[in-house]
């Protein structure tokens, strides 16, 4: 049975100028695209990339991919509850869970090693071609280069807006530090919005970027969720969250009495060694506080039920989870333990970027009189694209951001570590 929240210019639609087709398929369009996603190595890469504590420090913290599991459970929960309780929703109009939890999947795709930091340090190296960032390196690795660096995997109209979380080209802004589409996904952009424009009480930046989809409302939301809860707990794992530190935190504080009975219950599960338990009940409270909103003023409601509702979050709960991000932030993330693999990540990924750029950027006409640092088949990309400095400077972003946290790692020493490199080593 066909949904009938889904219709018109936002029902299955692909790009036009795309081979791969769903004619004949026994999945639903959302199932392909799902699918697309988990059976790439991009997906894959995100078991050794950086949530809160470096990959591979610890054997049970979690990861990337740990970390997008987590959103897309929570992501599909989310529409479960809404069709159950929305009088908006019902068995033949309801929020499709396979969409959902394919943007949940993919939403940190784009993210390169070293977690934030990484991202921070390769829109700082990319400034002069554009810059990068997270979303927008989704949004390019579903759309051009998730399959072998040449092709994108042709997701629906819906998926590609479902992990839109910013709608602002980089040159519409002010030297914006994230949150940010590169200037060339001008084409994507209009593809999700099928042609129309943004009106003058949408400019570019904040309020702009507040024009999501339910789907994507409804990732933002599940990743919100995932990481203020379950990143506070592994801090309380790794002995960077303590009893002695949250007291002294509260107490330097201005908390306010629900703030402090959250503190309360914190503590109460550390010392009940029961902080897994504890907070994993937190994550039911968070998708019960999740509501839908219709919405009549939006310039795309009348076109798609996808701009019909604003997802609401009872204001306690989203205090609460502001709450454990300060904390987490506060305790763990900028602990001195933490700022110094983060100042080391830096290190890393500018000394690559300097090498590649040297190698591949800068030079009038690259060829293949020279060392080769990347792979071939990436090599054979790049140099395709020898009359464009800022088409070479974007594809050797995309090699850096396509490294795990061991890679690049393992990369910096084989290029500037003098005692690494034996055949043992490269194996």
């Amino acid at each position: 049975m066909r949904n009938a929240f889904y219709h018109d210019f936002d029902f299955a639609t692909r790009s036009p100028d795309r081979a791969r087709t769903d004619a004949g398929d026994y999945r639903s369009p959302f199932q392909i695209d799902r699918d697309r996603i988990i059976h790439t190595s991009a997906f894959r890469r995100l078991q050794s990339k950086t949530q809160v504590f470096l990959s591979g420090e610890y054997d049970f913290y979690r990861t990337r991919l740990t970390h997008s599991i987590e959103v897309a459970q929570i992501g599909r929960s989310l529409c479960a509850r809404l069709k159950a309780t929305s009088a908006e929703l019902d068995d033949d109009r309801y929020i499709d869970p396979d969409l959902v939890e394919a943007a949940c999947l993919a939403h940190d795709i784009g993210h390169p090693p070293f977690g934030h930091t990484g991202e921070r340090t390769l829109h700082r190296l990319m400034k002069p071609w554009g810059g990068f960032e997270g979303n927008a390196q989704t949004l390019r690795l579903l759309t051009e280069t998730i399959f072998n660096e040449r092709a994108g995997m042709n997701p629906t109209r819906a998926m590609m807006d479902a992990v839109l979380k910013y709608k602002s080209l980089y040159p519409e802004l002010d030297d914006p530090p994230n949150h940010f589409l590169y200037q060339n996904q001008a084409v994507e952009l209009d593809f999700v919005l099928d042609g129309r424009e943004f009106p003058e009480s949408l400019p570019p930046g904040d309020i702009r970027d507040d024009c999501k989809s339910i789907e994507c409302q409804l990732m933002d939301w599940a990743d919100d969720t995932a990481y203020s809860i379950n990143d506070l707990a592994d801090g309380i794992s790794a002995g960077f969250i303590t009893l002695e530190k949250i007291e002294r935190w509260a107490s330097a504080s201005s908390l306010d009495e629900v703030e402090v009975e959250h503190v309360k219950y914190l503590l109460k599960a550390i010392r009940d060694a029961k902080v897994e338990a504890r907070m994993n009940r937190k994550i039911g409270d968070f998708i019960a506080a999740a509501t839908l909103e219709p919405v009549t003023e939006h310039f795309l409601s009348d076109a798609t039920a996808r701009y019909r509702y604003r997802l609401v979050i009872d204001a306690a709960i989203r205090a609460e989870c502001r709450l454990y991000k300060k904390l987490a932030f506060d305790l763990v993330f900028r602990s001195h333990q933490l700022q110094q693999l983060d100042r080391k990540a830096d290190y890393i990924v500018t000394r690559l970027f300097g090498v590649l750029a040297e190698l591949y950027i800068e030079r009038d006409s690259p060829g293949r009189n020279h060392f080769r640092v990347l792979p071939e088949d990436t090599e054979d990309v790049i140099f395709a694209k020898t009359n464009s400095e800022a088409d070479r400077a974007r594809l050797i972003c995309d090699a850096i951001a396509r490294m795990t946290d061991s890679v690049a790692a393992h990369m910096y020493r084989r290029l500037f570590d003098a005692d690494f490199g034996s055949i043992v080593d490269l194996v």
